[in-house]
């Protein structure tokens, strides 16, 4: 077989889009949202966060209303556009132009409480870690600031219920530090993660204020409700964390369970049921045995 018939072979069987083969691959013949667009759009949300960290280094006190005001113009151009594509992404044909103005004027409107709670969180982390400088290194340097700004915008958005974005945003942090928190999780004022790396909050996990994770920590579910067609259903299956929990490296925590406020879980536990609060969680102290002169092999 020469190139040309190659080709042409294939592509007639990859454009065959009523394949049965390929019937988890839906086709969609309409603009979805860009992946490259929604990074420029989490870059500007960070430049109007963190005035004078990020984009333009001479911001002042006199020119940062100036250069926010630029920055949230250009926000709502780039996200009405995005957010418009990804309602089309459920709208079967409807006109969703008013919609996508009224969410994109609503999340921009977020932006001073998304400020906020990142505010408690770079001073969460702050308080957590002796290895902390100032403010500043954890703005400039930390993953989990990153992680938890893309989060905090991707939530906002999921709580208006727009298709695709959220994810997108949270799955950009995920790549770059490791970190995988769903928009959909509610995570309260002054959260910290310390390292961060191999981290997995899922979607109904609640978390309250205060509250520390370390490394590796999973707040997953333990298993799946099936409907009668055997698909998993959407219902509370992740845990609720109160407040002041600190969850220490590599735990897991499975399952819609609550561990109680001021509870301390140690690390390399895994936790499948409801603690009281202020309890102490620790894993069973390891056997050892002393092999002399070949004894026990």
């Amino acid at each position: 077989m020469d190139l040309q018939k190659c080709i042409s072979h294939v592509v007639q069987q990859l454009t065959n889009i009523h394949c049965s083969d390929y019937r988890y691959i839906p086709f969609y013949n309409r603009q979805l949202p860009s992946v490259q667009t929604l990074k420029e759009v989490v870059d500007i949300i960070r430049k109007i966060i963190f005035p004078g960290y990020f984009g333009n280094p001479l911001v002042t006190e006199n020119s940062v209303l100036y250069h926010t005001g630029v920055h949230s113009e250009k926000l709502y151009h780039l996200l009405f556009e995005q957010i418009g594509r990804a309602l089309t992404f459920e709208a079967n044909d409807e006109d969703t132009h008013v919609l996508a103005k009224e969410k994109t004027l609503y999340f921009i409107d977020k932006l001073p409480e998304i400020k906020r709670l990142t505010s408690t969180d770079v001073k969460a982390m702050y308080d957590n870690d002796p290895a902390a400088k100032n403010y500043g290194e954890i703005i400039f340097c930390y993953p989990s600031i990153k992680a938890l700004l893309n989060y905090r915008i991707a939530h906002e958005l999921y709580l208006s219920k727009i298709p695709l974005i959220p994810r997108i945003i949270t799955e950009m942090a995920h790549t770059e530090t490791g970190i995988d928190i769903h928009p959909g999780a509610v995570i309260g004022e002054y959260f910290s993660i310390d390292h961060g790396t191999g981290v997995v909050i899922g979607q109904t996990s609640i978390i309250g204020n205060h509250v520390c994770l370390y490394q590796g920590v999973t707040l997953g579910a333990k298993n799946f409700v099936l409907d009668e067609a055997g698909n998993p259903m959407d219902v509370p299956r992740h845990p609720i964390l109160e407040d002041h929990v600190t969850v220490y490296s590599n735990s897991s925590i499975l399952g819609r369970i609550t561990i109680g406020e001021g509870t301390v879980v140690g690390g390399n536990v895994w936790l499948t049921h409801s603690v009281p609060p202020h309890s102490r969680i620790v894993q069973s102290k390891a056997v050892e045995d002393a092999f002399i002169d070949g004894l026990g092999i």
